[in-house]
């Protein structure tokens, strides 16, 4: 019951300006437009979503931080239509701030194809450069790795174009 009153506090306490600090319009205008550019060139779907707290329906669980950002993060992929494009490759990366939580989530089509050791380790990645603040950086990174899986593995053929299934821009909140 502790662990979970302090974490409920946590949340709390952080506001949206958490979020607009640490992702600022610049940043979140780069990424879309590294989103879009990137999806020229495979057959996937990438979205950011970048979250200061949790709904007070999580906070309040009865399971580990971990596991309650990975619910979150599953119940975003589906409410964002993340799970439903063309060839089920789609791409979830969501960040938790209050928490400095990271996961990234892929549909069936894509992680049947990626060892979980890959997703280990962007998100290693992603941790090091979100814990010296560096938001767009780490966040950029993981997209260049995304984008990378998918080109390998959902390439466009010669004269190939990739419908846009979902946006393109970071979602804050």
């Amino acid at each position: 019951m502790r662990n979970r009153m302090q974490r409920i506090l946590k949340h709390l306490w952080l506001g949206s300006v958490a979020t607009r600090h640490a992702m600022t319009p610049d940043a979140v205008r780069k990424l879309a437009q590294a989103v879009a550019t990137s999806e020229q060139r495979h057959s996937g779907e990438i979205r950011i979503y970048v979250e200061t707290s949790l709904p007070m329906g999580y906070l309040w669980r009865k399971a580990s931080t971990r596991q309650i950002t990975r619910q979150r993060a599953l119940t975003l992929f589906g409410k964002l239509g993340v799970w439903d494009t063309a060839h089920n490759n789609g791409v979830l990366i969501y960040l938790l701030l209050a928490e400095r939580a990271i996961e990234v989530v892929a549909d069936r089509g894509l992680s049947a194809r990626v060892e979980p050791q890959v997703w280990q380790a962007m998100v290693a990645r992603m941790s090091t450069a979100f814990k010296a603040g560096r938001f767009e950086a780490g966040l950029s990174e993981a997209l260049a790795q995304v984008s990378s899986l998918l080109l390998e593995h959902f390439p466009l053929a010669a004269g190939q174009t990739n419908p846009n299934e979902l946006p393109d821009a970071p979602i804050l909140r």
